[in-house]
């Protein structure tokens, strides 16, 4: 329609056939390797692998790396993002990160303080310390932001 705004989905309200659940109240403590799209309400503490898409859930939270072909942030990320697709960061969403991907979208109202990092293809992967699970070794630290540049 005429003069009618274009609104995102939400998160919820996705379609894509999702594998993997860790819902409201769930915590999970390391790295999570998944083959398929993943949906996350709870809490991971470590690094997050999809071969697909990744969804966080606006009551959701992951400490630590995320690496997928796509992802939604409507949570909280504290760590660096690598989506070889499309990255959205929806207003509910708060990364604290840095991010590279072939596109990405922040909505007004969303928070993102990081560097941004835009490729042509998908984006080059830092070399992994963890043999097997494709995701980069990053250390961060609230001291030195920028120990990841160097």
């Amino acid at each position: 329609m005429l003069g009618k705004p274009k609104t995102p989905a939400p998160a919820a309200e996705t379609p894509t056939k999702i594998s993997s659940i860790i819902g409201p109240g769930a915590i999970f403590d390391g790295n999570l390797n998944t083959p398929e799209t993943t949906r996350v309400d709870g809490t991971i503490n470590g690094n997050c692998n999809c071969e697909q898409n990744l969804i966080l859930g606006p009551d959701g939270s992951i400490k630590g790396n995320i690496v997928a072909q796509n992802v939604i942030i409507s949570g909280k990320v504290e760590g660096d993002i690598y989506a070889r697709g499309k990255l959205e960061l929806y207003p509910t969403g708060r990364l604290v990160g840095n991010i590279s991907a072939k596109s990405l979208v922040i909505d007004e109202n969303a928070y993102f303080d990081g560097r941004c990092s835009m490729t042509s293809s998908a984006p080059a992967l830092p070399p992994s310390s963890e043999k097997g699970t494709g995701i980069p070794e990053i250390k961060y630290s609230e001291n030195n932001k920028d120990e990841n540049q160097k």
